[in-house]
């Protein structure tokens, strides 16, 4: 029986592609299609919207009275609470993505892994996950001689930044390091005594037209530089890993899962 899914989101650049992905995959029974009630695609057919035949949903601010199997969301902090919320009441597994979430909502999330499965993850691409995985290992292979600056690139309508795939790519650095996180973040440079302190981490945000996603980590001493870099090419990488998150997540204990056990890496 294929496992009912809830899309919150469904609207959103991601949420679009989540939605025809998971129709076109024929893995899922999308159940609801979740979005913001000011949103202006309310009661528009989701599949219509997302550019695929018309799948029988609307787009709606209204969850579901009865439990689905699982909840995807690529929303935005304020969404993502309600997500939250109905997964808690029903012990729905969930998916989330969304970024740029407050420390009350991370607690909350780990207060749900109490009683549902859930996977966290800031990039769910597989090749930003490996790269998540050797990071800290190449960091301390260079050791303390090589400065550490990271670029993300993303595109013009992005919120937060840095980057939710950034920080993860730093504190991962910084604990291979052994240095405290988030203190060792220097974002942006400016003024005339800027000069790059030792054991720090260089972080630098662009915003620019309609990039996807690009990060690039940049160890550089006297010398040489080595830089290892991730290219998203569209957005379908990041929704192919979310749906097989959230085929693998149905079904297991409660817990907080990453990307990891879902590779396992």
């Amino acid at each position: 029986m294929k496992p009912q899914l809830i899309i919150n989101g469904s609207a959103g650049r991601m949420g679009r592609r989540l939605v025809a992905l998971a129709v076109e995959s024929g893995n899922f029974n999308l159940i609801a299609a979740i979005e913001a009630s000011n949103h202006p695609d309310i009661n528009k057919d989701a599949g219509s919207i997302a550019g695929i035949s018309p799948a029988g949903i609307k787009i709606s601010p209204d969850w579901p009275s009865t439990a689905a199997d699982v909840v995807i969301d690529f929303s935005l902090p304020a969404g993502a609470d309600i997500a939250i919320d109905y997964c808690s009441k029903y012990n729905c597994a969930l998916v989330i993505g969304t970024t740029g979430l407050a420390h009350h909502q991370l607690q909350k999330i780990r207060e749900l892994a109490g009683k549902a499965p859930v996977i966290q993850a800031t990039n769910m691409s597989v090749g930003m996950n490996f790269l998540f995985e050797f990071i800290g290992k190449v960091a301390t292979a260079l050791g303390n001689d090589y400065d550490i600056e990271i670029v993300e690139e993303h595109h013009k309508f992005k919120k937060d930044a840095p980057s939710g795939t950034a920080l993860t790519l730093a504190e991962r650095i910084a604990k291979s390091a052994g240095w405290k996180y988030p203190d060792c973040l220097v974002c942006g440079r400016s003024g005339k005594d800027a000069l790059r302190q030792p054991n720090t981490i260089g972080m630098h945000a662009i915003r620019a037209g309609d990039i996807v996603g690009e990060h690039s980590v940049i160890f550089s001493c006297q010398g040489e530089t080595v830089t290892l870099s991730h290219s998203a090419h569209s957005r379908d990488t990041f929704v192919r890993g979310a749906l097989r998150a959230a085929q693998w997540l149905v079904g297991k204990r409660p817990g907080l899962y990453s990307m990891k056990d879902v590779l396992g890496l």
